[in-house]
């Protein structure tokens, strides 16, 4: 496009050369001021283009100096292993898997770090329990009141109670901080058939509600009985409990599924530790898939004819063979008074309740 001066140029000389009359010198001087209305848009719109252009740089430099700022402060808030637990605390016991998982044992952790750091992150623990026939009868109560006392304390925490017959709950009070769910479920003959079912319903409930109520889960057998503090010390991706009567045997006399038939199979001369299935835990996608994994051998066992009075519990621990646990809660958390051995536990943080096998 010519410049305006060009044009103003070329339109004097056309002037004065030559003899137009007065009506084509008007339309000429039109045309030119439209040529020059023209120019000057043409330059607003650049400059206008321009700014849009700095305006848009300064706002994407922002949003990158924004996510640096978020990241650098998730980072520096991010609780790492080191912040809260000290093994060296308690050489006498095994404290750090071999694969650099912590063993949770009383005097190993800092609570004051933890309870900092979870309150701010505003969490909800759940808690699923069972209580069928004669145990809603005679444990569901007691483990009631004592979780009420000592689960989570100062915590938000659900309660997901599976009983048979709700009319025989007994009202417990609960804190501002807990809430107690009831769900029916269905009454088995058998207890072995009690157990399978477990895993498909805390399955089904995770999946339809449980996932979107609560950041972490436990499952917990309703023959035992809160005695301390059972607190976010336990939290952790995925939460396997040490048995008592295994934690200090060697592997090949741990309780396993030895026969090759089973989907729970583990040879011997192989394993970790050997968990007890009366407390496991973790986000609830992670037990989730603990529960898928335990239901899918329970039933191609059965297909196949293959029980064990240990069912659920050794297909619980053939999971945790192949998926390592994050953490793992010492025999202090699920103690038995009946053994004699208890230099090892200094603070009893669950117990199991007398057994009326009489009644059961």
């Amino acid at each position: 496009m010519p410049s305006a001066s060009f044009t103003s140029f070329t339109f004097c000389l056309f002037l004065g050369r030559s003899q137009t009359n007065s009506s084509t010198q008007k339309a000429l001087l039109i045309t030119l001021a439209c040529l020059q209305e023209r120019t000057m848009i043409s330059k607003d719109k650049i400059l206008l283009f321009l700014l849009f252009l700095l305006t848009l740089g300064l706002i994407i430099q922002e949003f990158v100096n924004r996510v640096d700022q978020l990241k650098t402060s998730h980072q520096s808030h991010t609780l790492q292993l080191s912040d809260w637990f000290s093994p060296r605390r308690r050489p006498e016991v095994k404290t750090v898997t071999d694969w650099l998982a912590p063993i949770v044992w009383e005097g190993t952790y800092h609570k004051s770090v933890l309870e900092d750091y979870y309150k701010k992150k505003n969490i909800t623990v759940g808690l699923v329990v069972f209580a069928v026939g004669r145990y809603l009868d005679n444990y569901l109560e007691k483990f009631l009141s004592s979780a009420e006392k000592y689960f989570m304390t100062g915590h938000k925490s659900i309660f997901y109670i599976m009983v048979d017959d709700s009319s025989k709950l007994l009202w417990i009070e609960v804190t501002p901080f807990h809430t107690m769910k009831v769900f029916g479920i269905k009454q088995k003959k058998r207890w072995q058939s009690i157990k399978m079912m477990r895993m498909k319903i805390i399955e089904d409930h995770i999946v339809n509600h449980i996932q979107h109520e609560v950041d972490f889960l436990f499952c917990m057998d309703v023959d035992q009985a809160f005695e301390n503090y059972f607190g976010v010390e336990t939290l952790g991706e995925s939460v396997a409990q040490l048995h008592a009567w295994f934690y200090k045997k060697n592997a090949n006399d741990f309780n396993y599924e030895r026969r090759l038939s089973s989907t729970a199979f583990i040879p011997f001369n192989m394993g970790d530790f050997y968990y007890h299935v009366a407390i496991f835990g973790g986000t609830p996608l992670q037990v989730l898939k603990l529960t898928q994994a335990c239901n899918k051998g329970m039933l191609q066992d059965k297909k196949n004819g293959i029980e064990s009075l240990w069912h659920e519990e050794r297909h619980l621990n053939k999971y945790f063979f192949l998926n390592k646990p994050t953490k793992i809660l010492s025999p202090e958390y699920c103690w038995d008074f009946s053994l004699k051995d208890n230099s090892d536990i200094n603070i009893v943080k669950i117990s199991w309740q007398n057994k009326l096998y009489d009644f059961i």
